[in-house]
């Protein structure tokens, strides 16, 4: 299968001090539009991010905006048709630069993939696994949960395609989760680059629980040895001035 894809990111650097060259914040609009053959199924976005933070995308499907934060609405507001407006002319020029090119075709990066839990884990106590994959071209993929080799699909979110380095792409998939000891969890990416889908496991274990419990009782350990370090020197050091003032009184 292949894909013919056009893709363009603006980005605007706001300086703070306009006599230097560190920059402050980042907005940054990417749009793409591809097409998929011999299905000949076509796909797009648009998306808005500041400092790494989506703002909004719109949706292709649905042709309306999704605001990732439905706050930001009250400080700024967008026109979705602007964005198909885009859309169409990326279209329009891909058809062109695929005759020119002799459809020559885009070679595929495949993705890397990482599971880790939102909050620290605890048997019986609602959580978050989510499923990192980061640096693939192009933005066609399919991620799915499995659960002690069950597909699960409940309460599932994904974002929209993020710019990753060297004009890749990176996404998150979110599976709410009430951990239970000996539960296996997997999430299976699928991509262009890829043969076999890439699979990454976690899994729910008392060791890992009693590793963060361990973890966590160390850092108090810790921060009281420190305080008491502190008070004790402290104290040290207000008795010899106590003491080198009685002396002087003899």
């Amino acid at each position: 299968m292949a894909a013919f894809a056009l893709i363009l990111c603006g980005l605007l650097a706001l300086p703070a001090i306009l006599t230097t060259l560190k920059v402050e914040d980042t907005l940054i609009e990417m749009d793409f539009f591809q097409e998929s053959f011999p299905s000949e199924k076509t796909a797009g976005e648009f998306l808005l991010e500041f400092n790494d933070e989506e703002i909004l995308h719109v949706d292709w499907d649905r042709k309306e905006n999704v605001w990732r934060l439905p706050d930001f609405q009250k400080f700024t507001s967008f026109e979705v048709q602007g964005a198909l407006a885009n859309i169409a002319v990326m279209k329009n020029n891909m058809q062109v630069l695929m005759v020119r090119s002799n459809r020559s075709q885009a070679q595929n990066v495949a993705p890397s993939a990482n599971v880790y839990p939102e909050n620290p884990v605890e048997i019986g106590d609602p959580n978050m696994l989510i499923c990192f994959v980061d640096k693939f071209s192009p933005p066609v993929l399919s991620i799915t949960w499995l659960k002690n080799g069950e597909q699960v699909s409940e309460g599932v979110q994904e974002t929209d395609f993020y710019p990753s380095a060297d004009n890749a792409f990176r996404k998150f998939s979110y599976l709410p989760f009430i951990p239970q000891d000996g539960d296996v969890y997997v999430c299976q990416v699928e991509h262009w680059s890829l043969e076999n889908p890439l699979s990454k496991i976690w899994e729910v274990s008392v060791l890992t629980i009693q590793e963060t419990t361990e973890n966590v009782l160390c850092i108090v350990g810790l921060a009281i040895g420190i305080v008491g370090i502190i008070t004790g020197t402290v104290l040290f050091f207000k008795g010899l001035r106590m003491r080198n003032s009685s002396r002087g009184f003899i």
